[in-house]
């Protein structure tokens, strides 16, 4: 496939771009610094396959399948014309900033979403999390914790993610085969290939998620027409 990739010089993007080159994919990334951009396994572990396991033969070495582009999701004159030849778009894109506002959520998404339909390409999948929605399901404790503590901490991020969902379930993505995946709590641990996940429902007693393994998730889920136009929540 050829992906296209926002967000990769953060955790789980870095995982992602690792693991799709790996995988023998053909990528584009997209970063506003590309001398962050990494294209091996920060861990120095196997990235696809099973133990050990390299690129497929004959796909070249990932070097020469990665096409890095300066760009930043809020300003997209500087890639829009990138997207068109993509079978998906892949967005890592997030805010580390607790203290203001943030729109590269919901503006980055909808500049991705603009480009997408003018490019002809329809397969987005993008990244929300589990703590925006503390159902009635969860243990009391986790359920206090998220809507007192973690939404409270994380609120601007958290509206923005909201924005976004709403966006992608208006007329605006009409048309767009999108996905939103939504992790509990992510940590720095390794790529496992056991997790948990659910389409358009929700997880019972969601515990964390490694990067690695969200990547693992994301990538696994760019060709599931089962999720489309839909969320789905992954975690141990």
């Amino acid at each position: 496939m050829r992906l296209l990739l926002f967000g990769v010089t953060g955790g789980t993007g870095a995982q992602l771009l690792s693991q799709a080159l790996a995988a023998g994919h053909r990528v584009t990334a997209v970063a506003r610094d590309p001398a962050r951009v990494r294209t091996a396994d920060p861990k120095g572990g196997p990235l696809a396959g099973g133990p050990g396991a390299g690129p497929p033969r004959g796909c070249g070495s990932p070097e020469a399948r990665l096409t890095v582009l300066r760009g930043d999701a809020l300003a997209p004159e500087g890639w829009r014309e990138a997207v068109a030849g993509h079978n998906a778009v892949v967005s890592c894109l997030g805010s580390t900033d607790r203290r203001h506002p943030t729109t590269v959520y919901s503006q980055g998404t909808r500049h991705l979403v603009e480009a997408m339909r003018a490019s002809g390409v329809r397969r987005l999948l993008c990244l929300s999390s589990a703590g925006l929605d503390a159902t009635p399901d969860l243990p009391l404790p986790q359920r206090l914790v998220t809507r007192h503590v973690i939404q409270r901490l994380y609120r601007h991020g958290y509206a923005d993610m909201a924005r976004m969902e709403g966006l992608l379930s208006s007329a605006v993505a009409e048309g767009t085969l999108w996905t939103v995946v939504r992790p509990p709590m992510l940590t720095d641990g390794p790529r496992t290939g056991r997790y948990r996940t659910v389409i358009g429902g929700h997880l019972e007693r969601p515990k964390s998620l490694s990067r690695a393994d969200l990547a693992h998730c994301l990538l696994g889920l760019v060709e599931d027409p089962r999720t489309h136009r839909t969320v789905v929540e992954a975690a141990y």
